[in-house]
């Protein structure tokens, strides 16, 4: 059974910046693919950004060239630097890991149905 742990979401204010983590355990599991998504209360899930096991990323038009996804392999750990953030960006973050879908970043931020989530990271970005 595989194991998400997000952190580092917080309030800020428009404009700053702040960086989740995703901790996966255990650490012998490889994921093909991970990602995040936000969900606001009402709306629909949506993908923000996805890296595959080749390394290659993508991320949902409303957050390039502000966010960057990335992951440290040795730690397991899968991060979002987020940069410039918009009050729009205000949500619950989610990490979710593809374990037996082999899935690939391009496809992965149109799918919901993910082998794993994490319980979420609440991001509040205030004027």
């Amino acid at each position: 059974q595989v194991q998400l742990v997000e952190s580092g979401g917080g309030s800020v204010q428009a404009g700053g910046s702040l960086r989740l983590s995703c901790a996966a355990s255990p650490h012998t599991y490889s994921p093909y693919c991970m990602a995040w998504f936000r969900q606001v209360p009402g709306k629909e899930r949506e993908g923000v950004a996805a890296i595959d096991s080749d390394g290659t990323t993508n991320y949902a038009d409303s957050v390039k060239g502000r966010f960057t996804i990335s992951k440290d392999n040795a730690q397991n750990t899968l991060y979002l630097q987020m940069n410039s953030l918009k009050l729009e960006d205000t949500a619950m973050y989610y990490c979710a890991a593809d374990v037996f879908l082999e899935m690939t970043a391009i496809e992965a931020l149109g799918v919901m149905s993910w082998d794993y989530w994490g319980q979420g990271t609440q991001v509040n970005v205030s004027s």
